[in-house]
């Protein structure tokens, strides 16, 4: 549950409620906002302590937090933006992120890194460590892919985002990321997820493909749990009986998302698509649909390109879905 106090609290009465909220066995957390402060009370009991939180004279309003996600509920926090050494996500644009499936040189990383900044880009993404279904497909480069796209990030001006598939390489991928991706298939590693929550990066987490929008919002909750709240959630398709697309990209997810988080809400289209011709207008539903960002593949080869060539845009391609997404964007402001 929230607790709203009154305008005008000290700093000797908040420290009165957490400690009361602690002598309970529940944790406090605080949000101080212009006029008011805030006191989330976690606990999966915490509302039978209603009537002794209703005594403090300090206490405004109680408001009762029914769902089990409760740090990144929308009752919580209306917004968040993260920003990410000046690149700000959630704050209205639309934050293109994109760079190959997978690192595959120095220099071709250089020349796409040069490729998608001039294209509208702020992020460079790419696969250092490569989660694949078979275990004879190319599995990245490791560290000297990082050392990659660390390099090409600074000569350019841009930032990284790269996944970590286990604690091991999360200690690995911090060293050199701006933010730290968590794929599809790590939705629900539990331990992973409670690591990333001791992490002082953002956190990009993708939903699981077979899985609710209640446990996509668990899952982040996992990580919130541990300190960490600068949390990107990304919607990249989930698996139907359609045949026709790699997966179905679930657009209904993000107004839902909107309504239930505060958290912004990054799209990626190239895996839903699994070919490139469908990247441009599943990437321009989800900028129509409120999408914080996108989350692309690019390559200027995608026939000779490591992993996911055939969902890979060239160039000229992405530079047209910045333009047009760009437009819907404004037309819908």
């Amino acid at each position: 549950m929230i607790l709203t106090l009154k305008t005008g609290v000290t700093e000797k009465e908040i420290n009165e409620i957490k400690n009361k909220v602690k002598e309970l066995g529940y944790s406090p957390e605080i949000s101080k906002g212009l006029d008011k402060t805030l006191v989330l009370v976690k606990g999966e009991r915490a509302i039978i302590s209603r009537d002794i939180f209703e005594s403090f004279e300090i206490v405004e309003s109680i408001t009762p937090i029914s769902e089990p996600y409760k740090l990144v509920s929308r009752k919580w926090k209306k917004k968040s933006i993260i920003n990410v050494g000046g690149v700000k996500i959630g704050s209205g644009n639309i934050v293109f992120m994109a760079g190959p499936c997978s690192v595959e040189s120095l220099e071709n990383t250089m020349e796409i890194a040069e490729t998608v900044k001039a294209a509208g880009a702020t992020i460079l993404r790419g696969g250092a460590f490569k989660p694949r279904t078979s275990p004879y497909s190319f599995q990245g480069l490791g560290e000297e892919g990082l050392k990659y796209l660390r390099k090409a990030a600074d000569k350019t001006g841009l930032k990284v985002i790269t996944e970590a598939m286990n604690i091991e390489q999360l200690k690995l991928v911090v060293q050199y990321a701006d933010i730290v991706q968590l794929g599809a298939r790590n939705m629900q590693n539990f331990e992973l997820l409670k690591a990333c929550g001791y992490v002082d990066k953002p956190i990009l987490l993708k939903r699981g493909f077979s899985n609710t929008i209640k446990e996509f919002l668990m899952s982040a909750e996992y990580i919130a749990s541990k300190g960490n709240t600068d949390i990107i959630l990304c919607e990249r398709g989930i698996r139907t009986f359609s045949d026709y697309v790699r997966f179905t990209l679930d657009i209904s997810a993000l107004p839902v998302l909107k309504k239930l988080t505060h958290l912004p809400i990054v799209v990626d289209p190239s895996h839903p698509a699994g070919n490139r011709d469908y990247v441009e207008p599943l990437a321009l539903a989800a900028a129509a649909a409120g999408a914080d960002g996108l989350i692309i593949e690019v390559h200027p080869n995608p026939q000779k390109a490591s992993s996911d060539g055939a969902q890979t845009v060239y160039p000229d391609q992405f530079k047209e879905i910045v333009r047009k997404a760009n437009a819907i964007r404004e037309l819908l402001k």
